[in-house]
């Protein structure tokens, strides 16, 4: 497929490439461009501002959860499942543009497994190198030079230059790279007084799918800077340039084969793990999912995952007051419930969660929704009842308590994972699960991450109630397929 594509890099976090991406996106999508965004790694935040900046929502992609020949299928897919217009007859086609994560080559081990790099390879996407140059002019050529020729594989099309103090400095930089690199300078970003993204998700308004009238500025002013210092018709022709994407395979495992994956449970073990019998209904299962201020940390594949399994879904909030229809399951994402913990308290939908839980429901809560199933969440001193699912508190801190990658294996026989499956996942949470007595028996026991803490001195994470499962881990659906089709096992079975 020839499909035009571009990573926006940098050498380290902070190095200006969330700037930049929204620029550029933005432009493009003013020109008449069907932009497709998408975000390196495990993020909610930059993704959604992305989503917002083309219009389009963004799609993640991690060589965490998928090797390079099902990511390169995943962002085919992509592609060609635009939402809205599509561009003008003289500017048509898609473009799709990848922010990266961190610095080029930054990954989980020496060998860089994990990186920007690795998907830009797996691709075979050029890369635009924004590239902090403050208090720095021949140098930057030294960097540039070890970037290009690190590792095999990585094309650097262009660099647009950031944090440049005056006119006379990008004069010496540029003088300084075209003389010791074949790498064109595409761009010149002057320094800012004031950081135009500070706390980016604060400008994010309800259902994280919005933003505010400031944001949207924002975004119009990220456009008018980039586009005012950088060369978009040669970036845009850097895009176009690329290679043909490499042949690969279904993202989706259950397109390539009719058999079950592992993990997946058979009828008769399934009704025995549910504690139930077979019923028969023409109708298909209903899942609710929340997504409002509360919770709105979702992949969209995940959402796929559940219809493509059979479900309807239905979306939901916890701070409308109407109530919810006939439900067969519910899937609590992740999102930022301890800025909104008043509301949530006073909210009769709490107590829903609850007598959910305990009809025998799957109701099944990552992050944020496992926060809500605590008994409480406890802040600065003050705690605000939840629907206490689970005699735990999510006590909330000013830092990180558990952020990066997860692997994890099933300990501990329930309705929703195999026994000795391993999984993986991501965490960021910045609540840490306290109890009080004898710790509760977790289902995931975790070689890699933070998780609900130690218990016995292992790290684990996840608790199972009845048909309820909740965890701080975040899964990616089509890394985890068995996670779909047993949703809807317990879905049609409650039912």
């Amino acid at each position: 497929m020839t499909l035009p594509r571009l990573c926006v890099s940098a050498m380290s976090g902070g190095g200006g490439k969330t700037l930049l991406s929204l620029g550029v996106v933005r432009i493009l999508r003013r020109m008449g461009f069907v932009v497709k965004p998408f975000k390196k790694g495990p993020d909610y935040i930059d993704a959604a501002w992305l989503s917002l900046a083309a219009g389009q929502p963004a799609t993640n992609l991690d060589p965490w959860f998928l090797p390079p020949d099902r990511l390169r299928s995943l962002f085919a897919y992509a592609m060609g499942h635009n939402e809205g217009q599509h561009a003008q007859a003289d500017c048509a086609g898609h473009i799709g543009i990848i922010e990266g994560n961190r610095g080029l080559y930054d990954g989980l081990d020496v060998d860089g497994s994990c990186s920007t790099a690795e998907l830009a390879r797996a691709l075979t996407c050029p890369v635009l190198l924004s590239l902090n140059c403050a208090k720095m002019t021949r140098t930057a050529a030294a960097l540039v030079q070890g970037v290009c020729r690190f590792e095999p594989g990585v094309e650097v099309c262009g660099l647009v230059l950031n944090q440049v103090g005056s006119p006379r400095h990008e004069t010496a930089l540029r003088l300084a790279l075209e003389a010791y690199t074949d790498v064109p300078v595409l761009g010149a970003l002057p320094r800012l007084a004031i950081n135009p993204l500070p706390e980016r998700h604060m400008g994010l308004a309800s259902y994280g799918e919005g933003l505010s009238q400031k944001a949207e500025n924002i975004l119009d002013g990220l456009a008018d800077f980039v586009g005012s210092h950088a060369d978009v018709l040669a970036v845009l022709a850097a895009a176009r340039a690329a290679s043909p994407l490499p042949e690969g395979k279904p993202f989706w495992r259950d397109a390539e084969s009719s058999r079950p994956e592992k993990g997946t449970f058979g009828e008769d073990k399934f009704l025995r793990l549910a504690g139930g019998g077979k019923t028969k209904n023409s109708r298909k299962p209903r899942v609710g999912y929340v997504h409002d201020a509360a919770l709105w940390f979702y992949y969209r594949e995940n959402l796929e995952a559940l219809s493509r399994a059979g479900a309807e879904m239905i979306r939901l909030s916890l701070f409308d007051g109407r109530a919810w229809p006939e439900l067969d399951g519910l899937y609590l994402g992740g999102g930022f419930p301890e800025d909104m913990t008043a509301q949530l308290c006073a909210s009769p939908h709490m107590a829903r969660l609850r007598e959910m839980a305990e009809q025998g429901m799957p109701v099944y809560a990552e992050c944020g929704g496992f926060m809500l199933l605590a008994r409480e969440i406890a802040r600065d001193g003050q705690s605000w009842k939840m629907s206490g699912v689970f005699p735990v508190t999510a006590h909330f801190f000013a830092k990180p308590q558990g952020l990066g990658y997860v692997r994890a294996t099933v300990a501990r026989q329930n309705p929703w994972f195999a026994e000795g499956v391993s999984l993986r996942g991501h965490e960021f949470h910045y609540s840490r699960c306290e109890w009080s007595g004898e710790p509760p028996v977790a289902v995931l026991r975790l070689e890699q991450g933070t998780g609900m803490g130690t218990v016995d001195g292992k790290a684990c994470d996840g608790l199972a109630a009845n048909n309820v499962f909740a965890a701080y881990t975040h899964i990616f659906a089509p890394a985890v397929p068995s996670w779909a089709h047993n949703f809807m096992h317990l879905a049609l079975n409650w039912r």
